[in-house]
């Protein structure tokens, strides 16, 4: 299997092998449905290196059980209906211009969850360079029919699914233009149940799928170790401040953990090499100096020289 048949175009970017791992920072709905918010928070994905910024966008009629639209609950603006929580929390189209005209400003990319029809039609209005797939979404084939006809890579998360529901969404969207992440979707999700191995379940299984991972754990060390077992993509939920008011704020990362992911992520990415072992020109002289077999010093000087003092084959 070619490797090129596993890179998906990202807007000026690709994903997938042989490329940098492509860092999405979460919003989700982590802006509270305050435009400042949403504004600091891509200030601070642009500002750590992140590749693109990602929302979710909903239609809350749709989105929302009828028999749960007028049950009350206590928000940050007072007690109100959910359907009025979830119309409260929701960006429109003036907003998002806004969103996509910051973004432009900061070099950074944004795309969205689209949770219904409704709302793929609605981020089709924007330049986004792909779609993603919540979990909670995965066995919605009429949504993922809607969004493979964009034409556009779609990112799908595959949380509290089974291996053949998998198989039926990757059938219904098409192997050519998905980029698959795994997840587990409990906030936060406990270490034991991260299950990062499934990352090499999925390579082996979808080899011309580029594999991904959207981790909602506390802390940093097990997202890294994804990058360690080939995650091409990932995402992580961000925040200001973990005692913000919502649901996924403590699942989320803060700006100066943030910062300590995409650099530890790029420092892992380097250090990865080709798997081809090599006796390094910087070797040369711990080499001499400390071995004690002449010959084999300089037979590896040898051949560092005639490959112009490149790391050589051993």
């Amino acid at each position: 299997m070619s490797s090129t048949s596993r890179l998906r175009t990202l807007g000026d970017k690709i994903a997938g092998p042989g490329h940098p791992v492509y860092i999405t920072g979460e919003i989700g709905i982590n802006h509270n449905g305050d435009l400042e918010n949403a504004f600091r928070l891509i200030d601070v994905a642009a500002e750590a290196g992140c590749d693109a910024v990602k929302f979710q966008k909903r239609t809350p009629e749709i989105c929302t059980p009828r028999d749960q639209w007028d049950i009350e609950r206590d928000t940050p603006w007072g007690r109100m209906t959910y359907i009025d929580y979830r119309h409260r929390v929701e960006f429109g189209e003036d907003e998002y211009r806004a969103i996509s005209e910051h973004c432009q400003k900061r070099g950074i990319d944004w795309f969205a969850s689209p949770w219904d029809t409704e709302a793929v039609a609605f981020l089709e209005k924007f330049d986004v360079p792909a779609h993603k797939v919540a979990s909670a979404s995965l066995t919605d084939d009429e949504l993922l029919r809607a969004l493979r006809a964009t034409g556009r890579t779609i990112i799908l998360s595959t949380g509290m699914s089974t291996p053949r529901q998998i198989r039926h969404a990757v059938e219904v969207l098409g192997s050519d233009n998905i980029l698959l992440c795994h997840a587990t979707s409990t906030y936060p999700a406990k270490a034991e149940e991260l299950n990062l191995r499934v990352i090499n379940t999925l390579q082996a299984e979808y080899p011309n799928v580029p594999i991904g991972y959207s981790g909602h754990e506390t802390g940093l060390q097990t997202t890294l170790a994804a990058v360690a077992l080939g995650a091409a993509f990932v995402e992580r939920h961000i925040t200001l401040d973990r005692a913000m008011w919502g649901s996924d704020q403590a699942a989320s990362v803060e700006p100066q953990g943030l910062q300590r992911l995409v650099r530890d992520i790029r420092i892992i990415e380097e250090s990865l090499g080709d798997g081809v072992k090599k006796v390094y020109e910087s070797e040369l002289g711990p080499m001499k100096k400390l071995r004690r077999v002449a010959g084999v010093v300089a037979e590896a000087e040898a051949e560092a020289g005639a490959a112009d003092r490149e790391p050589v084959a051993v």
